[in-house]
This record gives structure tokens, sequence and C-alpha cells, in this order.
């Protein structure tokens, strides 16, 4: 029976010919939705002869505009009968996009979030408090089945409320948390006042930050106050939500779950792509979603390749911290 976990230590062989393999299937299923049932044949693509990775550069790019402009199901690929759940982007930026799931998208979705908390050392030993929003946001509800799948005894705390989250973790010994890194540096401060002693005071050893922008000064100084590593988690909701790329404990750099995701680093002027280590705008497209694929997603998001091995031996590229 398949493991999960075996995905992470898959080399960059099998990366690339899974890639290649899933990416003429994705093609396929996009093509069944009515924005890349026109858009296809006017980049001149025949969807059923397309030539995999030798031709990635040949997919049009999609943007959130595109998201906008079809909504709320001309980005569907599947029947609605087969979709059991929808979320809605924040909208921060504009109006917001609905992203839609099959349960085999949830499932791979909680196995590549799970992967990242099993190498930060999570299991079923472990209790685990998801902090984070719980409904239309996609970042409580990724690592809540992900930890169940892990095995963690998981409390759904959700955000806010910082004397009864504290309460919890002294309560139920928390030891793994998921967190904004500005609501943990809030739960310092209510700890401080209170005269708790995180460090003596709780069980925590690890937590995963993410969600809004911050500096690696900002995830340092956290991981110094609360005692506990701290790993930075990327992800969006057009991809499924957070466990797009994820730390490993070498923490120099965000590995990508290349087998769902293919990642391009692109001039967003000139749209060519980046060698290795130079910043630009990060584009992705999804390998294994079937409800809503995207092909050569425009994040806008900034980031850089992270060249050389990592120490921890995952062949899975890494990216540095979004800005």
């Amino acid at each position: 029976m398949r493991d999960y976990r075996d995905d992470d230590w898959l080399s960059t062989d099998e990366i690339m010919a899974l890639q290649d393999q899933r990416l003429r299937e994705v093609v396929r299923r996009a093509a069944q939705s009515e924005f890349y049932a026109r858009a296809l044949p006017a980049a001149g693509i025949d969807p059923e002869s397309f030539g995999g990775l030798a031709e990635l550069h040949r997919l049009p790019f999609t943007t959130k505009a595109d998201l906008r402009a079809h909504m709320p199901y001309g980005f569907l690929c599947c029947p609605k009968a087969q979709v059991v759940r929808m979320h809605y982007s924040s909208g921060t930026t504009g109006i917001a996009t609905a992203v839609y799931h099959t349960r085999d998208d949830l499932r791979y979705w909680a196995e590549c979030v799970a992967r990242g908390m099993v190498a930060a050392g999570l299991g079923e030993e472990d209790v685990f408090q998801n902090m984070m929003g719980y409904g239309l946001f996609t970042g409580g509800l990724g690592f809540h089945y992900a930890s169940e799948l892990v095995g963690c005894m998981t409390i759904p705390s959700a955000a806010g409320n910082t004397a009864r989250q504290v309460q919890l973790m002294r309560e139920f010994g928390t030891t793994g948390i998921h967190i904004l890194p500005s609501y943990a540096l809030r739960v310092v401060h209510y700890c401080d006042e209170q005269g708790i002693d995180i460090r003596r005071d709780l069980s925590l050893r690890c937590g995963f930050v993410g969600a809004e922008p911050h500096t690696e000064r900002s995830r340092k100084r956290i991981e110094e106050l609360m005692g506990a590593r701290m790993y930075n988690c990327y992800g969006l909701s057009e991809m499924a939500g957070p466990g797009v790329a994820m730390e490993c404990p070498a923490q120099e750099g965000l590995h990508l779950r290349e087998d769902h995701y293919l990642a391009e680093i692109i001039d967003p002027e000139t749209l060519e792509p980046l060698p290795e280590g130079q910043q630009g705008e990060l584009v992705l497209t999804s390998l294994s979603r079937q409800a809503m694929p995207l092909l050569r997603y425009r994040t806008r998001d900034l980031t850089a390749f992270v060249p050389g091995e990592c120490p921890c031996g995952r062949q899975h590229r890494r990216m540095q911290r979004v800005f």
C-alpha cells in the first residue's frame, strides 16, 4: 500500500518522470473546463497530443484576472456532483475567487501538508493545536486534515481568544502549533503578562508559520521566545492552500511538492524563465488536482530557486521564502 511519506524521497529522475506524465494528464483534464477549452486551442495546443515537460513553455499563462472573469464555474473540470468542498480566496487584492475540491483533491492536499509535519518530527504521540481560521480560509482546514492523517491529537482551536489558546496548550500538553507569525508574538506577550514561562510551563517544540508576510528575523525571534522550531510554510488557495512548499529541518529553503506542483520562476516583465538563484515571479501548475487544475498560474509572489542539494537529502527543489 502506498505511503504518502515515501513521496518526499523520490529521486530527481522519478520526480521529472512523474511531472511529465501528470502534466500531459492535467492538460487533457483542464481542457474540460470552459476557460481552457478555449484558451488551449487559441494557443495552438491539442490537449490529446501535448508533449509534456518539453512543451511546457507553449502553455498559456493563467492569471487572477482570468479566475475573476470566469467566476463561478468557468474553471471547473468535473461535474459539480463530484465536488465535495469549495474554498474562497481572501479577496485582499480584489474580487474573491472560488476554488473547488474533489475527495482526491482533499486527500492529496492533506498528504502534502502532512509530509512537512512528519519532516518536522510530528507523529502519533504529539498534540497539535491549530490556531488558524477555519471556514472559507484554506489555512485552518489544510493543516487540520493533515494533522489527523499524521495521527496527532488535533485541537481545532481556530484563531483568537488568546487566554483559551494558552489554557489549552497547558492543559493538553500541546507540542505542535500552526499560527500566524504576528499572533505568535501576541501569545508570547500574553504569557509574559500572566507570568507564564513558555519554555518551562508549556510543552511546545515545533510550529508552522505562514499566511502573512514576515521576515527571517521575525521567524528567528519567535523561535527564541517560544523555545521551539518554527517552520515556514507556503501555499495559496488557487493551488489548494498551504503545503505547496514547506521547510525541512535544515531550514535552507522550502521544498516544493514537485510531484503535485510544477514550478517556474520568470521575469515578470519579459515572462522569460530565470536562471536558478535569480529572483522572479513564481508560476505554478497543479499536476494532480481534479476539480480545478490551473496551468502556469502567475502567483505574483517573488522568490528564487535555491541552488545545490539540501542537507536533508530530499531531491524536491527548494525555493526561498516568498515576498
